[in-house]
């Protein structure tokens, strides 16, 4: 199954395999990304679906160094060099809106971040500077809420205008729309907090946004129970995520991105809740076809691998013809040239 077709919401797609989003923080000049970013991403065009790294959605949405965005006329130039090079490459592209919230920095942006409530996060984020500890983040009031979900929404038509196929909202991590989820980050006493009901309001409201602007067709979101990245506390997973899931259903998005929540019965609940797409993040060692067959058969539509296609630009070829892996080279990950992004070798082989 894994090398067959598949049927995104209408959007054929070559296979199974999708390709993670990647934090690569190489969109040095206005947030905008290069001709480099375009070749490392046409390389990849094989993957049945490719998810971009994580894109802002406003100058406060960014959290980390040299991260790119979709708020601006240049950005939108800038993506579209890069889903003309995919799509002239034979592939699929989402674009992955990530609101970092209160994991930002004003050494990054100029500017405070904001979350859901006054609650900074645990730690320290690298900065232009060096690394600081997270400040205080501004608590959204209300209208600002709603205001950052039409964001969401503008990013999507940008992106379509941009050239992407869709858009994933990423609602994991510890970012944005999962800190509303949160228990400890999110203190609120309005609508957008308190219950179950009150803290998944954001997220269905930023998918229906999103669906209402550019198509539901066209819209997923990544989802990660039962994570406490970034400091969050979820002591009420088992509630929030049927209950968000159930929500996020009737609006008849493309698809869920669930990283596995090593709860089984959590992950099948949402399975079961889920009618649509469902890609399965789950990481990988050892063969990752048979990790890949084995996700399927549990009832995974796609399968999407993060640090395997970092050094495998032709992914699936080699999984398919049982080839040996590059090692990625994670001193390499974030920032810097071609070195670690586009020179990882290809296979000397074509398919037959």
């Amino acid at each position: 199954m894994l090398f067959t077709p598949y049927d995104l919401g209408g959007l054929p797609l070559h296979n199974r395999l999708a390709m993670a989003p990647m934090t690569r923080s190489r969109a040095y000049v206005g947030g905008i990304p290069s001709s480099l970013t375009a070749l490392y991403y046409a390389q990849r065009a094989s993957a049945g679906l490719i998810v971009t790294e994580g894109i802002q959605p406003s100058a406060v949405g960014q959290g980390y160094v040299n991260t790119p965005g979709l708020h601006t006329d240049e950005q939108v130039a800038g993506w579209r060099e890069v889903t003309d090079a995919v799509h002239a490459a034979g592939g699929r592209i989402f674009a992955q809106i990530m609101h970092a919230g209160r994991v930002g920095h004003p050494d990054n942006t100029g500017l405070l971040p904001v979350a859901p409530s006054a609650v900074p996060a645990p730690g320290q984020i690298h900065t232009h500077t060096g690394p600081q500890d997270y400040p205080v983040p501004v608590a959204l009031t209300t209208a600002e809420t709603e205001a950052t979900v039409r964001d969401f929404a503008d990013a999507a038509r940008r992106a379509i205008d941009a050239g992407f196929d869709g858009v994933e909202l990423h609602g994991a991590n510890g970012y944005l729309i999962h800190q509303f989820l949160s228990q400890n980050a999110n203190l609120r006493d309005d609508r957008y907090g308190g219950s179950v009901a009150g803290r998944i309001r954001f997220a269905v409201e930023a998918a229906e946004a999103a669906a209402e602007a550019i198509g539901a067709s066209r819209v997923g979101i990544r989802l990660s129970p039962a994570n406490g990245a970034q400091g969050l506390v979820e002591e009420d997973t088992h509630e929030v995520y049927p209950a968000l899931v159930a929500a996020l259903a009737r609006l008849d998005l493309a698809y869920v991105h669930l990283m596995a929540s090593g709860d089984d019965g959590l992950d099948r609940r949402i399975r079961e809740l889920w009618p649509n797409t469902l890609i399965l993040n789950e990481p990988g060692a050892g063969d990752l076809v048979a990790t890949a067959s084995r996700r399927l058969e549990w009832g995974a539509d796609l399968v999407a691998f993060g640090s395997a296609f970092l050094a495998n630009p032709d992914l699936p070829l080699r999984l398919r013809l049982g080839a040996p892996l590059n090692a990625p080279d994670f001193a390499t990950a974030f920032g810097g040239d071609h070195r670690g992004y586009t020179d990882y070798p290809a296979l000397a082989v074509h398919p037959v």
